[in-house]
């Protein structure tokens, strides 16, 4: 922690490089949450309902609450944790307070909205479907903010000559 709060992780090689990686996972967390939220929707309201609730189309059964309990288990630690990291490293950036408030708020907000919406469009109403969509946009942009602010953050630390 004091190597970011006192930027000694700029001439640390080996705190850049753990720090680099960590947003390269990051990064893949970002593309498979897309890939696999493409894979089974899209952003229609129509096909969260679909996914949801069943399509006799599609011979789809509604999700089971079972199953939407599995899902919300794992997204609810694994989102946690990667919105607590990235958000706690912009911390350090040269964003304005105000923009961090907005972001951690955005982020912790729209992910878990987003993992509550699946349960209300299955057992509330359809109408929660539009939230579904909203929540994965806003948390997918969320996440592309931080990554590239922080690849820049970290890539211009690395430039820096010590002082």
């Amino acid at each position: 922690m004091k190597y970011l709060q006192s930027g000694g992780f700029r001439h640390d090689p080996l705190m850049r490089l753990t720090l680099g990686w960590t947003l390269v996972f990051a990064a893949g967390l970002w593309a498979t949450n897309a890939a696999m939220y493409f894979s089974r929707m899209d952003l229609t309201a129509r096909s969260v309902r679909a996914y949801y609730l069943g399509a006799q189309e599609e011979y789809s059964q509604p999700r089971s609450a079972t199953a939407l309990l599995e899902v919300s288990h794992a997204h609810l630690a694994t989102m946690g944790v990667m919105i607590l990291l990235l958000t706690h490293l912009a911390l350090f950036t040269s964003w304005r307070d105000r923009t961090k408030k907005w972001v951690v708020a955005a982020g912790f907000g729209s992910s878990l909205l987003g993992e509550a919406s699946g349960w209300l469009v299955r057992f509330a109403s359809p109408a929660f479907a539009p939230l579904k969509i909203l929540c994965f946009l806003v948390f997918q942009g969320v996440l592309a903010a931080l990554l590239f602010v922080l690849g820049a953050f970290l890539y211009g630390a690395g430039r820096r000559p010590p002082r």
